[in-house]
Parts: C-alpha cells; structure tokens; sequence
C-alpha cells in the first residue's frame, strides 16, 4: 500500500485512544488569520471571504469526533497556495465519475444529481464513464465483522483507477454503493484518494439505513442525496489539495462517524472557498446562483435559502450598496453569533489580534453591537501586516 494516500472520511470502532493533545477551536483571529489579506481583491471576492453570521468557528469535539482523536494543525490559505497543488488548466479541466458496481434505484443516489451538483459546486464540466462491474477488476474482499455485509479494499481501487484517468481529466472519481476499508486493521472508510495521480474512491453504502438494519423512511430519497453530495464534494475537495478545515463548520470538516457527518453543512467556509477558487477561478456569485438552483431542483430548502443570504450579501456591493451600509441594514448578519459567550471570546481574542490596533478599540464596537466594526478592524489590521 502506498501510505501516501489519504486516508479519508473515517470510522472506526477499532481505535484504543489517541494521544494527541486535546484540540481548542481557534479564535475568530485565528479564523481571519487562516482566510489571508484580502485586501487587494475585488470588492465580490473580498465579501465573498469575508466570514459573518453565515459561518460558525468550530466547536470543541466530542469524545469521538474526529478532532477529539486526530491532531490537525490547520491549512491556511498561504498554507494552501504554498503548498502548490494540483490545479485544472486549459488541457485537463474535467472531473469524470465512474460508477462502480450496481446502483439498484430504490437504494443509490441518481447519478446524474451527483454530477449536476459537481459541476455547480467546482464550476468545471463533469462527465460520467460507462460503469464498472466488480468482476471486471482484480479487488480485494473481505467480509466486514460487525456487519457481516462484503468490503473493497479502497486502495485496490486506488491501483485499478491509476493510469485511467482521461487526457482532459483533472480527476477521476469512483462512486458506489459497496463498503470500503483501507487496511485490515480498520473497520471502513468513507472514501480514500490519491491527491497526487488525481483519482479517488468513494462509497455511499452506509448512507443507506438500511445498511444497519434501520428502516427507510419517506425522505429517504431526499437523505440519502444529502449526504452522497457532502461526501463526493468533501472528497474531490481533497483532490484540490484542501486538507480536513479546522477553523470552521464546514463540509471540509473531517467525520469520525454518520452523526458527525450529518452535522457537516454542504457549504465551503471563507478560507476553504478561497483555496478552491485560487484553483478553479470561478465567479463566487454565478457559483452561488448555480448551486442554488440546485438546491431548489433538490428540494433542499434550507440549502437553497443559505445560498440566497450568502448570495445578496456578496452581491450587494454591485447594486450600490456599500459594505457598511449593507451590514447596517441587517443586523441579523454578523460574523459570530451575538451571545455573551461569542462576545467573550471576542474579547479575549483582541490582545493578541494585532499589535496595529488598540484592545479597547475592538471592545467598544462590540459593546456597542456593531460586530461588523470589529471585524473590519481586525481584516485592516491583518491586511496590513500581511503586506
């Protein structure tokens, strides 16, 4: 097995402990610190990085969160950039699906929504390759212990996929409905990549309730493109070159187990849609609009209406509106949430924000309310030291 691949996206009930010290959200410094200066960009991108209510730091871990037993520093954007990853250019720009095995209807996400929600989410073409019978490659079985439900070794998949990537191909990612593992020590694996040769592997199985012996219910349909949309775009999110985020809640967020990962939003946070748009290029409001649409088509209401708010807010600069005069009219649209307890750590954060701005400063605009102020502050403050 090549150790270079990233193990993704896993849980298993075999872990003893960890001893990693215990991870501590970052402070909304750290958070700005993390997305970069901004300052230079046009005015779309600059609110299109820009965290407010839309975005919530990350919170402490639960016993057996993923953060509780993997100690990640964190990709900054400069992290990110420096690190100079794979990046489409004009003759590999594509993203290709292979499904793998079968997709009976009643029990598999529609393909095609996957693709659809690719293409809005990365603003590339994605295209979908004949499938693949299991028989039709050489792949490693066992029989899961606790399951007792058939597994693919991930990496044999990894092996038959290197090489096949198309000559228009930024990547290749096969889909499906088998469960994965990456080793014989290890329970499953939500999916499992190869960064550098551009391929990944990725199952939906275990989003089906049926899999541990639950019923299906009436939304099931509806649940299941949920989570088979967060797992593809967090893994081919990994194909960029973005490692597990650390700063907010975010679909790039790792996920130790089912629960962690339905508690994982479908949206990008500031510093994760830098990184992709460093990458891909694309237009941050037609992005929002395309994946609205989506959203809309799917049913998924709630997802539909966060694009529209994040949408307006970005835009707002183009119809006239200033950034302060934006902010001054929806008071509900603030960086962190307004409680006691986010003001506090606010607070306890400003005398190590930036030496090129006073504590007492940033105090008083949150005293005041006006957490937009403060932020502000704090951006200018970053910018400048940046420079």
């Amino acid at each position: 097995m090549d150790w270079g691949w990233l193990i993704l996206g896993v849980w298993t009930f075999l872990t003893v402990g960890s001893s990693s010290a215990a991870f501590v959200p970052p402070t909304p410094a750290e958070c700005l610190r993390a997305i970069g200066a901004t300052g230079d960009l046009p005015p779309v991108l600059r609110r299109a990085f820009q965290p407010d209510d839309d975005f919530q730091i990350v919170p402490a871990p639960g016993p057996h969160d993923w953060l509780a037993e993997h100690s990640q520093a964190g990709q900054s954007f400069r992290d990110f950039a420096k690190a100079r990853p794979r990046r489409p250019d004009k003759s590999r720009n594509k993203i290709y699906l292979l499904p793998l095995g079968e997709f009976p209807e009643d029990r598999s996400p529609a393909i095609g929504k996957l693709a659809a929600y690719a293409a809005a989410y990365f603003g590339l073409e994605v295209q979908t390759l004949a499938s693949v019978k299991l028989t039709e490659w050489e792949l490693t079985t066992r029989t899961n212990r606790y399951t007792h439900k058939r597994q693919i070794l991930a990496a044999d998949v990894l092996r038959m996929l290197t090489g096949r990537l198309p000559a228009d191909g930024f990547c290749l990612c096969a889909v499906t409905m088998e469960d994965l593992y990456p080793h014989p020590s290890w329970n499953f694996v939500f999916g499992q990549a190869s960064p550098q040769n551009g391929v990944g592997v990725y199952s939906f199985a275990r989003y089906d309730p049926a899999f541990y012996g639950g019923q299906r219910g009436g939304d099931y349909q509806k649940v299941l493109l949920r989570r088979s949309c967060r797992v593809l775009v967090h893994e081919v999110g990994h194909l960029f070159g973005l490692e597990h985020c650390v700063f907010f809640r975010c679909v790039m967020n790792g996920s130790n187990h089912l629960q962690e990962s339905d508690s994982r939003p479908l949206h990008v946070c500031p510093v994760c849609l830098r990184k992709l748009h460093y990458s891909i290029g694309f237009d941050p409001a037609e992005r929002y609009k395309a994946l609205g649409d989506f959203y809309q088509r799917t049913g998924m209401q709630d997802e539909a209406q966060w694009v529209a708010n994040r949408l307006k807010w970005i835009t707002a600069g183009e119809a006239g509106e200033t950034p302060g005069a934006a902010r001054s009219a929806s008071r509900s649209r603030m960086l962190w949430s307004r409680r006691t307890s986010r003001h506090s750590t606010w607070t306890a954060s400003t005398d190590r924000a930036s030496p090129t701005i006073g504590r007492q400063d940033i105090v008083q605009r949150l005293s005041d309310g006006s957490v937009a102020a403060a932020v502000a502050l704090l951006v200018n403050a970053e910018t400048r030291e940046q420079k």
